[in-house]
Formats: structure tokens, sequence, C-alpha cells
């Protein structure tokens, strides 16, 4: 049987919304949501927390995970999220932790379920290095989506050709960060996500919310809410 172990990278800082990953929803830190759903996940063996925070520490371990000294240097606003999974691995081989399966389960999306994420468990099989979470993406690089030159000129991403109707263009998704699953060996060998075969699992909207700032914190807690008094 595979060793699955679940991961909740949060690092201290956060320029787009301060203090992100200890904001409170529901009574609960979003990194106890993270810590939360994994624990719940009868495949998963261990829950881990990397950062290099004192009071993110403080409430992994309030919640039940065990914690990973991330270096100061791999917690930067432009470190690569790579590094931190491949430092974790690292981290855990040298104590003599050995697993199957990477989960990634970032605090930003605490609105995901417990399904979300067993599909992407059983989506990873040997033909499949990495499996990520999508959701319908609202602007089309085919119809609505454009770059802009510093002069002030605009074009289309994607030339539609002959394709008239946004319903004719093929559908295009989001990547939230409900859930990835990967195996350790494939984040340690290769530079990044889409180096090899990646599956995807969609993710209905309402739980696919990704917190990035205010705003984003502002529909959660309402959607949040919504399923609560739903429940």
């Amino acid at each position: 049987m595979d060793r699955i172990f679940a991961f909740v990278f949060a690092r201290g800082g956060s320029k787009g919304l301060p203090g992100k990953n200890l904001l409170l929803l529901g009574g609960v830190p979003l990194i106890g949501h993270s810590i939360n759903i994994a624990k719940a996940i009868p495949q998963v063996t261990k829950v881990f927390v990397s950062t290099d925070d004192a009071e993110i520490k403080r409430v992994a371990e309030h919640f039940g995970a065990q914690v990973i000294e991330r270096p100061a240097e791999l917690a930067k606003d432009d470190a690569p999220e790579w590094e931190a999974w491949r430092h974790a691995i690292r981290y855990l081989r040298e104590a003599g932790e050995e697993f199957d399966t990477f989960l990634s389960l970032p605090p930003t999306s605490p609105l995901r379920a417990i399904e979300d994420i067993e599909k992407c468990l059983s989506a990873l099989d040997s033909q499949t290095d990495a499996v990520l979470t999508v959701a319908s993406a609202q602007r089309s690089p085919y119809f609505n989506m454009v770059s802009r030159c510093s002069n002030g000129s605009t074009k289309i991403l994607i030339d539609a050709g002959a394709i008239s109707r946004r319903q004719d263009a093929p559908d295009v998704y989001d990547i939230t960060t409900v859930a990835y699953v990967l195996r350790p060996e494939y984040i340690l060998t290769q530079n990044s996500l889409f180096s090899g075969e990646v599956k995807s699992v969609v993710v209905p909207k309402e739980r696919a919310v990704d917190i990035d700032d205010a705003i984003d914190f502002k529909l959660v807690e309402v959607l949040y809410g919504r399923k609560k008094d739903e429940s």
C-alpha cells in the first residue's frame, strides 16, 4: 500500500494579503483547514507543514501537523514553490522518512472537498507524473484575453482564425490550488510541474477559489458561510 504524505507549504510573508496563511475562516486559520482535511483522508499517512514562520509553526503543531523548518531563502517572494517541495522531500529522507506519494494542499484553497483530493489521488497512475486541479475559465485566450505592450498596443493572445464563436473554441481551464499529487522522485529529478505527463481533475468553481488578495478572501468567506448554512 502506498504511503501518502500530505504537505502544507505556508511561508510567513505575503505581499498581496499580509498574514494570509493564518487568517481565520469560520474561526479556523487557513492552514488549519488544510491540515484538518488532510487528516480526514484515510489514505494519508502523515501531515507536514513547511514554514519559516514561528507563529505558523505553533499553529501547525496545535492542529496536529509535523513541522519542516524551511530555509529563509526558500521563503522569499521570488522563491519557486518547486524548490520548497524538493527541500521538504530531502528533509524527510534525511530523517529516514520514505513515502510513495506527495500531496500538496495549499492553504489558499480552503473550500476544497475530500472528494476533490481523492479524485486526484486516484488519477495518479503508472503513466502519470503529476495531477493538478483545474476549474472552467471565465475568459478565453481566443476571444477576451489580450497581451498589451507599454505603448498601449494590444493583441488577442491566440488568433482564433476561422473560429467566430466562443462556443466553437477549445475549452480552457484555470489551474487551481485545490491539490497537487506527484511522485517524490519526479519532483527531485525534474525542473517543473509540466516536465512530464500531467493530468487534471476538474473542480467546481465554488470549491476552487484561490485566495490571493482581500477580495478573494471576502468571496471565500461568503461561500464558506453559505456552505455552513446548507450543511
